[in-house]
This record gives structure tokens, C-alpha cells and sequence, in this order.
């Protein structure tokens, strides 16, 4: 990273207590710290990604889903918006050529595929699955949950994690008609909980986080007669002392040079960090506390050297410094207070703002509010199965 390119992070919020939307901060890198710059209005922004050249954010919103351009200070200008003719999903992403933004259903279990155009645009509903089966036969996991979706290193799969029935489904992506077509099916066990799935920096190994019984799962992943391949490798812990009926492994990131994972636990409320070996498999460097609670998600800095933690249930974002060799975290600075924080990712932006400051929160909002009538919709006429 050179010293002086910019970024800003945007963090997705629910919005049924005092949040109003997407925050976006201004990041200071080299000390790892954030400053509130303005609130964007989007009702539940339970889940943000971008689009695969970076230039569009894409946000889920109890109307389904909403498209926004990137600015080049890193200010957010609305697109349009779609239904995705289901409920509101809590996982996106896209695929490897940015033609078709996922989006995982958690309350209805269903896997929905969008249109995306070249222009950031959300276009026709190309496909919709819904999940079937049961799980463990409790108050939590007893139908589908699909928590995430993604595609394969070869953009040849869908993986869709679903927490409910324990399984990742695996779809073949059919480019010509634009739809899903179920091949296979990676069991993880009676009550074990999948979560979420990462790839490796160079495509050979799938990580997958269980929520349930708070382990990373390693995979050796490869295609084989035309179907992929995932053989289990390694089992670890996410936590950082024995096992409580509370804990719930919540989020897992790779650092961009693909070195190192890292992962949170609920309950455990600890981030913890794995050295990844050329074989794939993960050692344990360490497990330390967010300083929140309920760190549902992570986010690593551009230098690599800082992380920040979004803790949903004190409802602020802590930011630490790493140091690899000490095998420890240092916190920096206070924490950002912001009501039902849910994922974070940084961006970087072309220029820098004339001055970087903290915003009060309710400034922030009201200064966002006029963006909100310039959505434009698209009609349901239009979308298709």
C-alpha cells in the first residue's frame, strides 16, 4: 500500500433503533483509526459488498436490495433499487466477471441471482432457489438458513452456506440461461452450524466457518471429472478458552496477501488470528477480547497492520493494531458508538476529503436524508423468474 492513497470504510447498520443506514468514516491507516464523515438512509443495511471493479456498492435493504455509485471522494449516490421477491436477505456477493450479484435469504432460505450491468445498475431477477430439508430439531436450527454465498476461485460454482440444515449447497452457475443448477451438497454435521465460506489467496483451499460449534473448517478444493472437490483437512477452535452454550463463531476474513486468517466469536467476544501455511492448514497465533460484545464482524486495514471489529451488541466498532511476532493486539484509540453495527469494508478513493473530522452522528444523518428520493425503482413488471 503507498502512503498516500485514501480510503474511507462504509459500515452497514440495522436501522430499528437510532441508525440510520450505511456510516461512512474516513480512515486514518497509519494510526487505525476511523472518522465519521455522514450517515447514507437504507432501511436495515444488514449486509454490503462491492462490485468486482470496485466502482459500485451494492447494500441489502428491507425493499430488497440497493445499488449505489462509488464517488471519487467516497461518498455513495444512488442508482436504483430492486425487489428480490422474497425476505430480506443478510449475505451478497458477486461473481468473478460482474454479471450476477448473489443474495442469500436467511428468514425465507432461499439463494436469489441478479442482473448486475456495467454500470453499476440492478437489472432482472435471473434465478431464485429455495432451500429444503431440516436441521437439528430446535428453537434455532429447524428449516433453511442460507447466511452466505459464493463463488469459486474457477467462478464455475456457487457455494451457498446454509446454518439451518448444515450443509453447503453447491450449484453449477449455467452462464447461457443464467441459472442455478444444484450438483452437489458438502455436509458438516449434525449441529455444527456453517456460517460462511472463504477461498485461499492462490484457489486451493476453502475455509468454513461453523457458527455452532465455534471451529474453522479447512478444505483442499480442486475440480475433478467437471464437479468440484472439497476434502477436509484440518478442524481448529475459535476460542480463546473452553467451550460456553453462548459462544457463536460470528465472521472470518483473509489478510490480502493471503497469510493470515482471522475470525470472531459471540459470547467468547475474541478475534483470532491463524498463521496459513503453503499447505493450507492454519496454526494459532492468538485469541485476544474485541473490548465489544457480539463482534459480528471484521474488517482488516489496507497496510495489514490494523483491525477493526464491529461489535453489533454494545454497538461500536473497536480498532486494534496487530503485531504478528508479539502475537498480540494493541487497541487504538476509543471506540466508535454507532447503534446495531452489522459488516464493514474498506474503499479506496481517488481523492481526500477537504478536511477530515469527526461528524456528529445526527449531522451526519440529516446532511443524508436528500438522497433517499433519488433512488429510482425498477418495477416488478420488468423482473422475471
Amino acid at each position: 500500500m503507498a502512503d498516500k492513497e485514501t480510503y474511507v470504510a462504509y459500515v452497514g447498520t440495522y436501522t430499528n433503533g437510532k441508525s440510520k443506514g450505511i456510516h461512512i468514516y474516513d480512515v486514518d491507516v497509519k494510526e487505525g483509526l476511523l472518522h465519521l464523515r455522514k450517515v447514507v438512509p437504507v432501511n436495515n443495511s444488514s449486509y454490503i459488498t462491492r462490485s468486482r471493479n470496485m466502482k459500485y456498492l451494492y447494500s441489502i435493504a428491507d425493499e430488497g436490495v440497493r445499488a449505489f455509485r462509488i464517488e471519487p471522494d467516497g461518498d455513495l449516490k444512488p442508482i436504483n433499487e430492486i425487489d428480490i421477491n422474497g425476505m430480506r436477505g443478510c449475505h451478497m456477493s458477486v461473481d468473478l466477471e460482474g454479471k450476477y450479484l448473489f443474495v442469500a435469504g436467511y428468514h425465507d432460505g432461499k439463494v436469489t441471482v441478479v442482473h448486475t450491468h456495467r454500470d453499476g445498475r440492478l437489472g432482472n431477477l435471473m434465478d431464485g432457489v429455495f432451500h429444503k430439508g431440516i436441521g437439528a430439531v430446535n428453537e434455532r436450527s429447524f428449516r433453511p438458513h442460507v447466511c452466505c454465498v459464493r463463488v469459486t476461485p474457477d467462478n464455475k460454482f456457487l457455494c451457498a452456506v446454509d446454518n439451518g440444515i448444515d450443509q453447503i449447497v453447491l450449484y453449477k452457475i449455467n452462464h447461457t440461461y443464467n441459472k442455478l443448477q444444484q450438483i452437489d451438497i458438502l455436509r458438516m454435521g449434525r449441529e455444527a452450524g456453517p456460517r460462511s465460506i472463504h477461498f485461499s489467496k492462490d484457489g486451493k483451499f476453502a475455509y468454513v466457518l461453523c457458527e455452532i460449534t465455534n471451529v474453522v473448517r479447512v478444505y483442499s478444493y480442486k475440480v475433478v471429472n467437471g464437479y468440484p472437490q472439497f476434502d477436509l483437512l484440518q478442524e481448529v477452535s475459535t476460542l480463546s478458552d473452553a467451550r460456553d452454550p453462548h459462544d457463536a463463531a460470528s465472521a472470518l476474513r483473509i489478510s490480502y496477501d493471503g497469510k493470515y486468517l482471522f475470525c470472531s466469536t459471540a459470547g467468547d467476544d475474541s478475534v483470532a488470528c491463524y498463521q496459513i501455511k503453503e499447505d493450507g492448514l492454519l496454526n494459532r497465533l492468538f485469541s485476544l477480547p474485541t473490548a465489544g460484545n457480539y463482534p459480528k464482524d471484521i474488517a482488516i486495514f489496507p497496510d495489514e497492520k490494523h483491525l477493526a471489529v464491529v461489535n453489533n451488541g454494545s454497538g461500536t466498532i473497536t480498532t486494534f493494531a496487530i503485531n504478528y511476532e508479539k502475537k498480540c493486539l494493541v487497541m487504538k484509540g476509543r471506540p466508535q458508538f454507532l447503534d446495531t453495527p452489522n459488516c464493514m469494508v474498506f474503499q479506496k478513493i481517488e481523492k481526500a476529503p477537504d478536511t477530515v473530522r469527526d461528524v456528529p452522528e445526527a449531522e451526519a444523518e440529516a446532511a443524508a436524508h436528500d438522497l433517499i428520493r433519488n433512488i429510482e425503482p425498477v418495477s416488478l413488471e420488468n423482473l422475471q423468474e
